[in-house]
This record gives C-alpha cells, sequence and structure tokens, in this order.
C-alpha cells in the first residue's frame, strides 16, 4: 500500500476514480480553507467513508467508557453489529439510545460530541477527513505528529497513511493493543507509534524527539469517563481537570519544535447544572501560558445525528440550543510565516 490511501477506490475497468470537480481553491487545498468546515456536505461524507472503508475503527478498545455520572461497576458493551451501523459513519442506524444511557448524560454528551460520531460504547470518534486536512495544511510531508491525549487509531493511521511519523500517548494498554492491531492491518511500511504513560509525563516518554506538529482532541473534561485510573484527566472534577490539563498542554508544547503550529479540536460542555465550563477559553489559556499564540480558529459543523428527535423538548424545557459544532484551534509556536513554509506546499488558486 502506498503513503497515500486511495481514497476513491477504481471502476469496473480497473482505472482509478477521479474525486469530483469542486473548483480551484478545493481541488488545491482538499477543503476550502476557510473558517466554517462544514462536515455535512457531500464531499466529506464521501471522503469519510473513504477513509473508513481502508479498516479503522478508533472506537475498537475503548468499549469500557461511560457516562461519568453512571456507577462505577457500569459497563455500554458494544456488538460488532452496533459499531458497523452507523449514524452520520457506516449507515443510517442511530447509535444514541438504549435504557443502559442515562438521559440526561446522553443529551449533554451528544451535544457537546456531536462531530465525533458516538457509537453505543459511549466513546466519541475522532473525524479522518478533518485529521487529514490538519496534516495536510499544518504539518511538515515528513513530520513528526506528537498526541497527547491518542485515544483511538484514527490520527495516528491517517498520519502514517499521509506519510507523517506519529507518537500518541495513551494511558490504557487495551486501547494501545487495539490501535496497534489496526495499524499492522491497514498501514503498509511506517506505521504511528503509541507509547503507554500519563500525558503530564511526554518528556521523559518521548526523550528522543521533538515534534512537528502539536495535535490532539483532548478529554471533555469528566463527560466521558474512559477509566478508573487516577490519572486519567477524565476522573477529575473541573477545577482538577484545568489544573492538570495545563500542565499537560506546557510538557505537550515543550516538545513542539520552534515555528511549528499545533491544533486541539474541542468544544464547550455544560457541567451538572447545564451551564458551559468555558473549555474553549481554557484550552486557549493553558496554550498561551505554555508560550504559544492563538493563530486560526476555525468552526467544524457536524452531523445532527439524533440531535433532531431531542431538539424540540430540549428546548422548550430549558431554552439549550442544539449544539452541532466544534472548535479547531490552531496555534503556532513561534512565527507564523515560518511554520507554514516549513509545510506542504501549494499552488496558488
Amino acid at each position: 500500500m502506498s503513503s497515500e490511501p486511495e481514497l476513491y477506490g477504481r471502476d469496473l475497468f480497473g482505472e482509478p476514480i477521479e474525486p469530483p470537480k469542486r473548483g480551484a481553491m478545493a481541488d488545491t487545498f482538499v477543503f476550502p480553507p476557510f473558517s466554517v468546515l462544514n462536515a455535512r456536505e457531500g464531499f466529506w461524507q464521501d471522503r469519510k467513508r473513504a477513509w473508513l472503508a481502508l479498516g479503522i475503527q478508533s472506537e475498537i478498545g475503548r468499549g469500557t467508557s461511560r457516562p461519568h455520572n453512571q456507577g462505577k461497576d457500569h459497563r455500554l458493551g458494544t456488538t460488532e453489529a452496533e459499531y458497523n451501523g452507523g449514524d452520520c459513519w457506516r449507515g443510517t442506524r442511530q447509535l444514541l439510545g438504549g435504557s443502559a444511557w442515562n438521559n440526561d448524560w446522553q443529551s449533554r454528551h451528544s451535544e457537546c460530541t456531536a462531530g465525533q460520531n458516538v457509537p453505543t460504547s459511549g466513546a466519541s470518534v475522532f473525524d479522518p477527513v478533518l485529521c487529514e486536512l490538519c496534516y495536510r495544511w499544518f504539518c511538515p510531508a515528513d513530520g513528526i505528529v506528537l498526541d497527547p491525549f491518542a485515544g483511538g487509531s484514527v490520527r495516528g493511521i491517517v498520519a502514517a497513511l499521509l506519510g507523517r511519523r506519529y507518537v500518541g500517548i495513551e494511558l490504557r494498554p487495551e486501547q494501545i493493543q487495539s490501535n496497534q492491531e489496526q495499524a499492522a492491518a491497514i498501514c503498509d511500511g511506517k506505521r504511528p507509534e503509541w507509547i503507554e504513560g500519563d500525558a503530564i509525563d511526554v518528556s521523559a516518554l518521548t526523550p528522543r524527539y521533538l515534534f512537528d506538529f502539536l495535535f490532539s482532541c483532548p478529554p471533555y473534561g469528566n463527560l466521558e469517563r474512559y477509566s478508573d485510573d487516577p490519572r486519567d484527566l477524565s476522573t477529575l472534577d473541573y477545577k482538577s481537570f484545568v489544573a492538570k490539563y495545563r500542565q499537560c498542554v506546557a510538557a505537550a508544547c515543550a516538545r513542539l519544535k520552534e515555528n511549528r503550529f499545533a491544533c486541539f479540536v474541542v468544544g464547550d460542555f455544560r457541567d451538572v447544572r447545564g451551564n458551559y465550563v468555558n473549555f474553549v477559553s481554557d484550552t486557549i489559556a493553558a496554550f498561551l501560558a505554555a508560550g504559544l499564540k492563538l493563530y486560526n480558529e476555525a468552526i467544524l459543523v457536524t452531523c445532527v445525528g439524533s440531535l433532531p428527535i431531542r431538539a424540540g423538548k430540549q428546548f422548550t424545557a430549558s431554552r439549550k440550543l442544539g449544539k452541532t459544532h466544534q472548535n479547531v484551534l490552531v496555534f503556532v509556536k513561534g512565527d507564523g510565516q515560518r511554520a507554514a513554509k516549513s509545510c506542504e506546499e501549494y499552488r496558488d488558486a
């Protein structure tokens, strides 16, 4: 398999299928580099299906994640049939639902993770098209990527298939094993690397590397609990979460080369009283404290999923708007123009 995946397959005569023509700017940059990225567009969804058809199943290994307000021993199981169906993913069946879910948590979780396709396991799945764009736009073609909150396989596999070297930090050995199995089946040659450990210890865990791109989607507080490990950020109350989160961000930024970009995909979420906790601003503050500058902010418009089923009742009862976007925050360490020169070159569109 080549480093560049064949996203559109071949026709009946074995000839590569050309991507649809969408204009000079879109053809040059894969997707127009605007501050609004619309993941509902047909091209985006087609490209997403093509990426997932390679065998990426980022939710595997995350079947033990659960709502923060469920009992300690509660587990949400996921069958093969359940995760191969998908809401805006691998089918049309809605994945949110079932008596195992606490209704209040389900509503708030689906609202804040609207762009991440939530399987019945409760684990959010990162969008591979957004991943591709971030690598192509902000990471050198042969660069090394640091992901301090690795989670599932998608960011690592997409990086490898696009010729980047990826190093992800992940607390849970079962997740790393699942990621490695997928990478072995999909990636030919260069493979992503996952290291077991705590993101706060990234300097000790990666002494051989300085990185060309910092890229991650951190836990959204304790909204989605991944383990009972006390080092896990998702086990902490929000005040404690932010304190450690800032330390993790600072440690990761210290491993980033000068004149390079960092990108975190985040979204505000609600506390138990229904008020937003201001996670986006706290993320920006963490990077500013680490010496980076906010360089770009984009809004990712996400699939509505099952939101229309709940939005009317939710709005009538509480006047809460259904959330269908996430924030893509891009920071720069050093000089932005020098950072840009290190990235993939484009012809004028």
